[in-house]
Formats: C-alpha cells, structure tokens, sequence
C-alpha cells in the first residue's frame, strides 16, 4: 500500500499531507478505483464509462443545436466554472467545448496578472474576455478568484476582498442588464477525493503539470477555503446571478448534470425538455440545498 506521507514529483515540489486528518489519508489509501469514497456522495459507486459516453454524445448534439441558436438570436452567455482545486472545473468544459465551433464558443482561463494588470480596476482583465452577439464564453476560474482563491493563498488584503464581494453584485447586475445570461457553477469535491485526484496526478508524469503550487499549498488549507467559501455565497448568491452546486466526486456525473442543467435553462428551442432529461437533483441545485457537510452560510 502507498504510503501517503509525501509524494516526489520530479521537477515538482513534494505534495504534503501534514495537516490533513489522518482519517481523510486513510480512506485514500484504503479507495478502489471505481469507488465513491467520500460518506456524503449520493452514490457509491462511479457511472459506468459505456453509460457516460452513450449519454456523452446525445447531449454534445444537443450543445451543438444550443449553439446554433445562440449565434442565429445573438445572444451572451457566460458560464463561469469554481471550485476547489481539482474539483473538475476544467474536465467538464472541455467536455462542453468537445465538438462546439470553436470561432462561438470560446475558453478563458487567465493566468496571473501582470503588473499592468495588477494595477488596473480588478474586473477591467475579465470585461475584455465577455462574448459579443453569438457567442458563449466558458471562464476556467474567474472574478471569483478574489473571493476565494486569492484570500487563501494571500495574494489580495481583506480589504479588497470585502470590497469585491460588495462590487461583484453589482458588476453582475449590469451584465445581466445589458442582456448577458450568466451560469455560475460551483463544483464541490469532498476532501477525500481532492486529496486522491492531486496525488495521483502527482504520480501520473502524463498530468504532473497539472500539479501546481497552489494545489500544494491548498490542500492542508481545506477550513479556509470553506470559509472563503461561504462568505462568498453570503454575498454573491443573489437571485438574479444565483450559484448552482455541482456535486463532482464522481466527474462523469458531474459533466453530464451540468450540461443537462445548461441546455434546459437556455431555452433555445420549446422541445428541448423532450429530448434532455431532468439533471440529477441529488448532484445539481441551488447552493442552500446542496452544501457540502459542514459548509452551509
């Protein structure tokens, strides 16, 4: 059995596990590869590959009529993707954007800021990245950074932080405004399973870029990233711009929920609840309904 201690990545720094419950070790090192390991997942077991991909396909159709009918009424979409790290952010835009035209469907995902950047109003980065007539724009992390990530990790004061937090409503609510649709998704991965996906990119030489700093220095920061967290829906969890919880210890689940919860919103044709099942209430809703255990606001 692997000894989870720490975790050599070549050319990467050493992946700890001090200040992670030993309980939390345990259960990572005792998981078989299709097993649900987290005690507050819905279903114990993963979703079948043959199942995921059949349901996969049907529902990429589907995305491909979505956009059709985005680009021909003009239309804005945002849909902006959070979560801890590994939590399955980026695997299910890449999903979403498998066979879209990529010229209407576009994947913003900014690194950190440049000093210009730094120095400029804190929206100003992200406005430049908003869809004109016809387009959906899929933000790999966001705005959101300064409510959650960047506090944590110390890389903004708490001044700013409050300050965001009060300036995001009103940001949002000129998007909406202007004729924007927004999906703010939050993807919530137990800590058993974050810890399990980061050690075994860590492992994996194929996905060790995947392994950054952050994910590092994250991990034993798991009761700050939940206040964070909450302060963040406090404020931001407006009926307007409201946030949905997505469920994503199981990823194929996951993917499939929030597509399904996206084509039934948009409404782009009258017909498409026939053909696009209900999401899975168990792993996709409002986020009063579906916080994590110990993380309601």
């Amino acid at each position: 059995m692997t000894n989870l201690s720490t975790v050599e990545v070549p050319s990467s720094p050493v992946v700890p596990t001090e200040g992670i419950p030993p309980e939390i070790i345990s259960k990572v090192e005792a998981a078989l590869p299709g097993e649900i390991i987290s005690d507050t997942y819905p279903y114990p077991t993963k979703l079948s590959t043959r199942k995921y991909e059949s349901d996969k396909a049907k529902l990429q159709i589907e995305l491909l009529k979505m956009q059709k009918w985005v680009k021909e009424a003009g239309q804005r979409i945002v849909l902006i993707f959070e979560g801890r790290d590994a939590a399955g952010k980026g695997g299910t835009i890449q999903r979403f954007m498998e066979h879209l035209n990529p010229r209407g469907a576009i994947l913003v995902a900014l690194p950190a800021p440049s000093d210009r950047e730094r120095g400029q109003w804190y929206f100003q980065r992200y406005v430049e990245h908003l869809p004109t007539k016809g387009e959906m724009v899929f933000f790999d992390r966001s705005w959101y950074n300064r409510a959650v990530v960047e506090p944590v990790m110390g890389f903004c004061t708490p001044a700013e932080t409050l300050r965001f937090l009060r300036d995001t409503v009103m940001f949002e609510e000129m998007l909406i405004n202007e004729g924007i649709q927004i999906f703010k998704f939050w993807f919530s991965v137990s800590r058993e399973e974050q810890l399990r996906r980061v050690m075994s990119r860590a492992k994996d030489e194929l996905k060790q870029w995947k392994v950054s700093d952050v994910d590092v220095r994250s991990l034993p920061r798991w009761d700050s990233y939940t206040e964070a967290k909450k302060a963040m829906f406090a404020a931001t969890d407006t009926k307007a711009s409201p946030w949905v919880v997505v469920k994503s210890d199981d990823k194929k689940r996951a993917r499939l929920a929030c597509m399904r919860y996206v084509l039934r919103s948009v409404g782009s044709e009258n017909d498409v609840e026939s053909r696009v099942a209900k999401p899975d209430p168990k792993l996709i809703g409002p986020a009063e309904k579906l916080y994590a255990k110990g993380e309601i606001w």
